[in-house]
């Protein structure tokens, strides 16, 4: 007599057919929705020789077009059209093959409510973003530091590489504290499974993408601390990885065939040389080191030119915007991928979501290498969609040479001005994500030689520029390292941790210093929230003279004035030369000490000092 039984989505689920074990080990993406505006799916199936079946599946609304198989009988693709007169339910994926039949559930959920309108917000120049890694901010739920059957059993904070057991509930637990300070959206990084053997504290080796890791709590954390973000006015970005997983994913270790990654004679690493993309007089072989070289060797490269392995990555973008409310999506090692699968993955992400904000890693080297891998104003054959990237062309030819080097025709801070005076190349500067350093970045604070003043002057630029500012965990509160090896700027948060000596999370627990550095990012920021000027206004900069660059942000209803002395003496300037932005008002109030100023005759500047005025009427 023939068993029938019901196969479920659980891992390693089984279904007996006669006397064998049948092994379902997967189905990806888990779930879905009706009433998206893409009505197709593809569902990827694997199991033990799951191809050996025939297929079907019967539901009001919802049409099996294709079963695509592959060399790897332990994977089935199923291509489907979700109709808009599809009613949320489970539908049924029936198998059969000569020793019996058996079923998949799969479910079709309600979008949530809005349909995007209501989460899925966008990351903007209103916004002020808080960059965590997860592991190294707060530990509020030590029952996870350790989970069973993980490779990775790690769990020392007196090493850099090593995981130190932040997690979600952390975060979560520490929303007062970073919307006193003024933050309104985080990105996290990757808070997707990273089981791997080490450095696992990172996240960007990813293992399996339909799980968030365990260790930081799992979806039903994530879930908890986006849903109470939302209640509090905050947004999500999370931190896309479409280049590369980690070795131990199961894609790599269970290929479905043998194009869906990189391969070649021997491990072959990227030259890390964006130039061959654009260059005009650049060779193919060139073009292919860079783009299908592997990043390290932990990491291999994806082939997204495997239309199978394309429409995995970009489906399981959409199901994790709809299925946690993400609000922003920053995309690792942008121009590492195929620029074509991007162009392709960005469309499809704002075509179901229009008001998500993109923005990708682009560590390059010059504003015009930056340019071409967003949206720009050149007439060239490639045309990116991307809306936005990480700044680093602010960061690395701007506001660090304007702190570390003399004044000079070209030098000092007539690299932010000049660096500034290039985004004619680009179509909307005002998405770019401006920062000063990051988890890949020596710490700002080391950077400038732990000069209090100068961290003033950058924290004060970061605030008032154009673009939307980001801000790397504790410093606030004036946390230092140096990325050689990068781990040392990847500490824990002094307070993060129930053993700590001291919780810097608190003002009682801070240094008369580090509660000036919190007060004085709270004041700019929280101030920021409120300035029209800074969060949709324009930018005039005036071009830099002895040491003193000034700028203002200005719109109809309120101007602010920006002067950045950045040499190690008192300046002075002549109000007159700032006539044509100054000529409506009588007077300025400095928003940090409340100090007024008249609009008239000559200023001295004290040394290292930004002052940050509003205008006065």
């Amino acid at each position: 007599m023939k068993k029938f039984f019901c196969l479920t989505i659980a891992i390693f689920t089984c279904v007996l057919v006669y006397a064998q074990e049948y092994k379902l080990t997967g189905v990806y993406p888990t779930h879905w929705w009706v009433g998206m505006k893409n009505t197709k799916l593809q569902i990827m199936l694997r199991g033990a020789n799951i191809a050996e079946n025939t297929i079907t599946l019967s539901y009001p609304g919802v049409q099996l077009v294709k079963v695509q198989k592959v060399d790897n009988r332990n994977y089935v693709f199923l291509d489907l059209n979700i109709t808009p007169g599809a009613k949320p339910g489970n539908l049924q994926i029936r198998l059969r093959n000569p020793n019996g039949t058996g079923t998949i559930p799969f479910t079709l959920k309600p979008r949530r409510k809005g349909k995007g309108t209501e989460y899925a917000n966008g990351i903007t120049a209103a916004d002020f973003v808080y960059l965590i890694m997860p592991d190294r901010f707060s530990n509020g739920d030590p029952s996870n530091d350790r989970v069973p059957g993980m490779r990775d059993q790690s769990l020392n904070r007196d090493t850099i590489f090593e995981r130190h057991g932040g997690d979600l509930k952390g975060i979560q637990n520490n929303l007062d504290y970073l919307q006193e300070l003024g933050v309104t959206a985080l990105w996290l990084n990757p808070v997707i499974e990273n089981d791997m053997p080490n450095r696992t504290e990172h996240g960007y080796a990813f293992t399996d993408h339909y799980k968030v890791d365990r260790r930081i709590g799992g979806d039903k954390a994530y879930h908890d601390l986006v849903t109470d973000m939302h209640k509090r006015g905050m947004k999500m970005i999370q931190d896309a990885v479409y280049n590369h997983t980690g070795i131990e994913h199961f894609l790599f270790r269970d290929m479905p065939d043998s194009t869906w990654f990189h391969k070649w004679p021997r491990y072959t690493q990227t030259t890390y040389k964006d130039q061959p993309l654009f260059d005009p007089y650049a060779s193919v072989t060139d073009k292919k080191l860079m783009s299908d070289g592997w990043f390290v060797p932990q990491m291999p490269d994806i082939n997204q030119k495997n239309p199978l392995f394309a429409n995995f990555l970009i489906q399981h973008a959409i199901w994790t915007v709809e299925e946690f409310g993400i609000d922003g999506w920053r995309i690792d090692t942008y121009a590492y991928n195929d620029l074509d699968f991007m162009n392709r993955c960005n469309k499809a992400l704002l075509d179901e979501y229009p008001k998500l904000h993109l923005f990708g890693e682009t560590w390059v080297h010059g504003v015009i290498n930056q340019a071409y891998f967003t949206e720009n104003k050149f007439n060239i054959s490639f045309k990116s969609n991307l809306p936005a990237v990480t700044d680093f062309q602010t960061h690395l030819y701007g506001i660090l040479p304007a702190l570390k080097e003399p004044f000079g025709w070209t030098e000092g801070v007539n690299k932010l001005y000049t660096t500034l005076a290039q985004d004619f190349v680009y179509k909307d500067p005002m998405k770019h994500v401006n920062f000063l350093d990051n988890h890949d970045k020596t710490r700002f604070f080391s950077e400038i030689g732990e000069d209090f003043e100068k961290w003033k002057i950058g924290v004060g630029w970061l605030l008032t520029t154009r673009g939307i500012p980001q801000f790397y965990y504790g410093n606030e509160i004036l946390m230092k390292g140096v990325s050689n090896p990068d781990g040392w700027v990847r500490l824990g948060f002094p307070g993060g941790w129930p053993s700590d000596p001291q919780n810097k999370f608190t003002a009682a627990g801070r240094t008369d210093r580090e509660n000036d550095a919190f007060n004085y990012v709270k004041t700019v920021a929280n101030f920021r929230k409120q300035s029209p000027a800074i969060t949709s206004g324009k930018l005039m900069q005036y071009v830099p003279e002895d040491w003193v660059y000034t700028y203002f942000r200005y719109n109809d209803q309120q101007t602010v004035m920006v002067v950045m002395n950045t040499a190690n003496e008192e300046k002075n300037i002549d109000l007159v030369r700032f006539a044509e932005r100054t000529k409506s008002f009588t007077g300025a109030r400095d928003i940090v000490t409340s100090d007024t100023f008249n609009l008239s005759g000559n200023w001295k500047i004290p040394p290292k000092r930004i002052l940050i005025l509003e205008l006065i009427k």
